[in-house]
């Protein structure tokens, strides 16, 4: 978890803002997803909306149509591991991102270089999950804010592993 660094207490507070009300979540996520990818691809994975946060590109291939999709996406370091959080703001239904690596779990990030690579991606369970979602609140508290809000619906835990290719 060294990746970790603490942020200035007013962009905490920002951040708290954005999690605590849902249409600010809502609005925010809508900006994100237009604008991420684009400066994800400019900066190399260096720069995102949520300045300060560790944010990636997520390539999947679409659960039904096959075809390639993009989502820009918060994410916890765990080692070499990238630890993904399926909290959609804590709206009642999974991502359609989540949906993708469950039927498709090979995956590509753009993130910073050491990041950008192949990936698989797996659901944490039990023990492993609670730990890497207590990992991803040091990262974004907000998550907790979303588990609330996500009502009887358990968000998942994602864990991307490198692959060779």
């Amino acid at each position: 978890m060294g990746e970790v660094r603490q942020l200035p207490r007013p962009y905490r507070r920002f951040l708290g803002l954005i999690s605590d009300h849902a249409p600010v979540t809502r609005a925010f996520m809508r900006a994100a997803t237009a604008v991420d990818p684009i400066l994800l691809k400019l900066s190399g994975g260096r720069v995102s909306l949520p300045l300060g946060l560790p944010t990636l590109l997520l390539r999947t291939t679409g659960a039904r149509s096959g075809e390639p999709r993009e989502a820009p996406l918060l994410y916890a370091p765990d080692g070499d591991r990238i630890v993904l959080i399926a909290s959609q703001g804590g709206a009642p239904r999974n991502p359609a991102w989540y949906h993708n690596l469950v039927a498709h779990p090979e995956c590509e990030v753009l993130a910073t270089h050491e990041r950008s690579g192949n990936y698989i991606a797996r659901q944490a369970e039990g023990e492993e999950r609670e730990r890497l979602w207590r990992i991803a609140i040091a990262v974004y508290s907000g998550y907790d804010t979303y588990a609330a809000r996500a009502g009887e619906r358990r968000i998942p835990v994602m864990v991307l592993e490198r692959t060779q290719a």
